[in-house]
């Protein structure tokens, strides 16, 4: 999921930042995380949290989108910094300069403190409940850890 996000992220962020939205990178990041957002959640309720829950649909659905959004301010924040407050940005540096510390400050920094606050809010107040959605775990089959263990747990033979 967070790896699909990533690369969602990256290539739309990257999309608008190098062609129509190139004097904006803040509102390309902006546009990257909502669409990122989205996968995201149908990832993570099909797949990450898929066992969790515990709430109805819509109210499950309104968390995760509040939840994303104060993600979204999160990840924008060390670009806005990295540019606006630090001057990260031609012609005060060069272009090289400027798209690294584009790329650590949006998608390494920012990335990292959004990921970790919504998998913590997500696990609190999203997707509360372990085992909520009983009928969608998958099975676990043990195996015997030695022959004596699989002579007694096997069938007594047929007569």
């Amino acid at each position: 999921m967070g790896g699909t996000s990533f690369l969602v992220d990256n290539t739309v962020f990257y999309g608008l930042k190098l062609t129509i939205l190139e004097p904006k990178p803040v509102t390309a990041k902006v546009i990257a995380v909502l669409v990122a957002t989205i996968v995201s959640y149908v990832l993570s309720r099909e797949w990450s949290f898929r066992t969790r829950g515990g709430r109805e649909r819509h109210h499950e659905a309104a968390l995760f989108f509040l939840v994303s959004g104060v993600g979204l301010v999160l990840s924008s924040v060390p670009l806005w910094i990295s540019r606006y407050v630090f001057l990260l940005q031609t012609p005060d540096v060069s272009l090289v300069s400027q798209e690294i510390a584009d790329f650590v400050s949006a998608q390494v920094v920012g990335t990292l403190i959004a990921a970790a606050f919504r998998f913590w809010a997500f696990r609190r107040w999203v997707f509360p409940h372990e085992e909520a959605r009983p009928g969608r775990v998958r099975l676990a089959v043990s195996t015997p850890k030695s022959k004596d263990e699989a002579a007694c747990s096997s069938p007594p033979p047929a007569e």
